[in-house]
Formats: structure tokens, C-alpha cells, sequence
């Protein structure tokens, strides 16, 4: 079972998934596109994965309350969609755009309510579009997209599992 860890949250993905860490010092290119954390290859589909976990033991409770209000400005779906957008364009380069898209944007702050994690959703929507695109377009950006919690996560199953573990304090 592939494993990978950002910050306290452990991934782990089904036998069948290949997931790398896209986003970091191998990227090459952080000085001038944005990356998604993850990308996961299953055998039918590619999953770029950004994480957002301001429930972390680390972030203080002004700082998640500072996070809930940056998730209703119009900066924050333009952010994540750039997120993709740019990652799109790094692996199209590669040539390794040969398999359907889906992009999941994982969000864990407990105090959101179910529509304030829709009207998310619904915003990343309108900047990346994957329902109203041109009738020129033969292909889309994307072919799934969605917000979801760690709890959202699990209870779908099929892209594997998340828990929280504890984070060791630094030297």
C-alpha cells in the first residue's frame, strides 16, 4: 500500500495507485508555476491532490480563523485552480497527460459547515472550468473535481485512506 505524509495527515493509497510528491524541491520549476501536492496514477485515471489542513496541531486558533475568512475571498479558488493549471501544463510537457484528469482539493478545518465546503467547490468551479467550456474545447481540463474533508475522503474509499498522526516537535 503506497504511503505518503503531508504535514500530520498520512495517505495511504490502494496497491494499484502510484502516487508521487509533486510539489517540492524536484519539481524544478517552484521560482515560476505553482504546484499540487500529490499526483496519484491509478489504472484509470491521474488524481492531483492539493491539501490544506489548517486543523493541524501547529496552526493556532487565529490562524485557522484567519484561513476560514481567506476561503471566502475570490484569491483562494483562483489560487488552487492555478495550483492545477500549472501542474497540467508541467506533466502535459512531460507527455504525461495520456489518462483522464480529476482534482481533489482536500480540506480539513473541523468549524466548516457542509455549505461552506460547497460554496468552495462551487467557486474552484467557476476558476477551473470542468462543466461550461467552450464548444471548441475536444477534451477537458479536467474530468472531476471536488472539495472534500479528511472524513469525505475516507467514507468514498476509493482513493484510499487518510488518519491523522502525530507530528514529532521540532529540535
Amino acid at each position: 500500500m503506497p504511503i505518503l505524509q503531508e504535514g500530520a495527515l498520512k495517505f495511504s493509497f490502494p496497491a494499484t495507485a502510484i502516487p508521487i510528491r509533486f510539489d517540492g524541491a524536484t519539481h524544478g520549476l517552484s521560482h515560476c508555476m505553482k504546484a499540487v501536492d500529490f499526483i496519484v496514477e491509478f489504472p484509470g485515471f491521474y488524481l492531483f491532490v492539493e491539501v490544506k489542513d489548517p486543523d493541524n496541531t501547529q496552526a493556532t486558533p487565529t490562524r485557522r480563523a484567519q484561513f476560514a475568512s481567506e476561503l471566502t475571498q475570490p484569491a483562494f479558488p483562483r489560487a488552487l485552480s492555478r495550483k492545477y493549471r500549472d501542474s497540467f501544463v508541467y506533466r502535459w510537457a512531460e507527455k504525461k497527460i495520456d489518462k483522464p484528469l480529476r482534482y481533489v482539493v482536500l480540506l480539513q478545518l473541523s468549524t466548516l459547515q457542509p455549505a461552506q465546503y460547497l460554496a468552495v467547490d462551487q467557486a474552484l468551479k467557476h476558476e477551473l472550468p470542468v462543466a461550461n467550456t467552450p464548444r471548441s474545447w475536444v477534451r477537458p481540463i479536467a474530468n472531476g473535481l471536488a472539495v472534500l474533508s479528511v472524513a469525505q475522503w475516507n467514507k468514498l474509499g476509493y482513493y484510499g485512506t487518510i488518519q491523522r498522526v502525530p507530528l514529532k516537535p521540532p529540535l
